[in-house]
């Protein structure tokens, strides 16, 4: 992911003119940043990222007003087609970049899953076809939405530090306890991981605690959260491991901001993370007409 800043008094032609010039392989969003004077053409709820409970989020690694991402099967292959990227944003500063990946990434029962930096399987909260993603992730007609951004999307960027030698020190069984769920996915209290557990049979938390990631995050797990998961893991040297966190919904305050509040100074993970980076972005829908829509003097 690069994010990137458009050059003061960058007229709108020029900026859709740089648009099309990006590698097809890349995928676009944008901050509110991007819609400066253009009041009636912003998504109804992009604004800045707020900082959270707990959040201390660094300028450099927080917003920007156009945010890049190429995925590619290397490491080589994703840095080539990142250069490409910057060689057609000349002129365009850098806010943030950061290089992530997937371990074990597959798809099992048709969700994509990989394992992340504390050695758990994640993805099986997604929806298990195009059709639940797109009940999840993309705005529809009557969302209220400027006509532009129907089959567009919120993305929820967080770029998580994570405390991993000290995770590292804890039991497996802990570990457990603290995510509420088996690394392999399975349920603490035995359901096996592509089905429902009932949270109401375990009122006071003795198997699956209250204070669990995936109890706070999805109480109701046959109401899940309206939004849809990829996040990746990243290896910075000095910064330590950490976590891409990346979500997509129609609604951020019904998807990741409900999400968000449950966790919020309650869950037992939250000592293992700092959220340092990150933002609040629009996906547009595919093709590009809405470059001209949007970008349109």
């Amino acid at each position: 992911m690069v994010a990137l800043d458009a050059p003061r008094g960058v007229r709108r032609a020029e900026v859709a003119a740089v648009l099309r010039g990006l590698p097809e392989s890349s995928g676009i969003a944008f901050s509110e940043g991007a819609f400066r004077g253009m009041a009636r053409r912003r998504p109804r709820q992009l604004r800045a990222m707020p900082a959270f409970a707990g959040d201390v989020l660094d300028p450099r690694r927080t917003g920007g007003d156009v945010l890049v991402q190429v995925g590619g099967k290397s490491a080589a292959e994703v840095r080539s087609a990142v250069d490409r990227v910057l060689r057609s944003t000349t002129g365009w500063e850098v806010r943030w970049r950061i290089e992530g990946f997937r371990e074990q990434a597959r798809e099992e029962a048709g969700r994509g899953m990989a394992r992340n930096p504390f050695h758990f399987d994640d993805g099986f909260g997604n929806p298990d076809g195009e059709r639940g993603i797109a009940e999840r992730a993309l705005v529809r007609s009557g969302d209220g939405e400027p006509e532009w951004a129907v089959g567009g999307s919120y993305q929820v960027v967080r770029i998580v530090q994570l405390a991993t030698a000290l995770w590292d020190k804890d039991s497996v069984e802990e570990q457990e306890r603290i995510i509420g769920r088996r690394r392999d996915g399975r349920w603490l209290d035995g359901t096996p991981a592509g089905e429902r557990p009932e949270f109401a049979a375990d009122p006071r938390g003795r198997v699956t605690p209250l204070d669990s990631h995936v109890r706070l995050a999805a109480p109701d797990r046959r109401n899940p959260p309206p939004l849809v998961r990829r996040s990746y893991g990243y290896d910075h040297g000095a910064d330590g491991r950490g976590m891409l966190f990346s979500c997509f919904q129609r609604d951020l305050a019904a998807g990741f901001e409900a999400v968000q509040a449950r966790l919020a100074g309650a869950e037992a993970m939250a000592k293992y993370t700092l959220t340092v980076g990150g933002g609040y972005f629009f996906v547009p829908p595919a093709g590009d007409e809405w470059v001209r829509r949007v970008f349109s003097a």
